[in-house]
């Protein structure tokens, strides 16, 4: 019994010993970050903004910055021992075909699939018993896989399509039209269109809401003032029909449309 009791004691030391190994605290050494000397002033208040610098996503800087970050954040993941054995079972467990719920455009019926590890949902369309064809993969939209397909509004025939795509995870998004029988897309592509549905008028043209063109960097661009166009199919973009907006009236703070 002594002699059991002084195995399992041995036992539980070198564990101990071998836990305390493991969990030994890594290092991690942040890099500077610079503060400005920016400052707002709000109703006589002053509100210091060091880190506006930040907001410029295209200066060098900045790119600086975010690389240092990357450098030290994949430092650390790197060094997680069983990290590459949870990423091979989480790809595991999300290896399956997965469906969304078809939808009626047309005469074709509609629906999202992806085949297991995709990075995005393809569109696929099917008429009658046929079998099943892409419609669009956003996974071919551009070749580092960050352009991604933001939305879709058919025609009430469903002879067209005014589809949404953003690059990099942008808000301001490109509005695209096609046509649905031989995917063709036609020269009505819009631009600098941001936080908008879209809704047909009949095939002649769709309406959609969007800001003052962005000057600068699209994320700190300011978005004020939220407009609703016409867009007339056959037409540029610059000469569709301001619906409504563009002025600041107090008793007019929203409209829900």
């Amino acid at each position: 019994m002594r002699s059991l009791f002084l195995l399992l004691a041995t036992v539980f030391c070198l564990i101990a010993c071998d836990t305390n190994t493991k969990n030994e605290p890594i290092t991690v050494n942040y890099p500077m970050t610079r503060q400005g000397d920016t400052v707002d002033i709000y109703f006589g208040t002053e509100v210091k903004d060091p880190y506006r610098w930040l907001e410029d996503d295209r200066s060098t800087e900045t790119e600086a910055w975010v690389k240092e970050q990357n450098s030290v954040t994949f430092g650390y993941l790197d060094k997680i021992p069983f990290r590459e054995d949870l990423k091979n079972r989480l790809e595991k467990l999300w290896n399956f075909e997965k469906l969304s719920t078809p939808f009626k455009e047309g005469t074709y019926t509609y629906f999202y699939k992806n085949d297991g590890l995709q990075n995005q949902y393809v569109v696929y369309r099917q008429k009658d018993k046929e079998e099943p064809e892409v419609f669009l993969d956003p996974n071919t939209f551009s070749e580092d896989g960050t352009t991604s397909l933001a939305g879709m509004s058919f025609t009430k025939d469903g002879s067209m399509v005014a589809y949404s795509i953003s690059v990099g995870g942008s808000d301001w998004r490109k509005v695209i039209v096609m046509q649905t029988e031989n995917r063709e897309i036609v020269e009505d592509t819009l631009v600098d269109i941001k936080f908008s549905g879209i809704a047909w008028k009949g095939n002649k043209g769709f309406f959609y809401s969007s800001y003052d063109k962005p000057e600068g960097s699209e994320l700190s661009a300011k978005t004020d003032q939220h407009k609703v166009y016409f867009h007339k199919l056959g037409t540029q973009q610059s000469e569709d029909e301001l619906i409504y907006g563009g002025t600041l009236e107090e008793k007019h703070r929203y409209i829900w449309a």
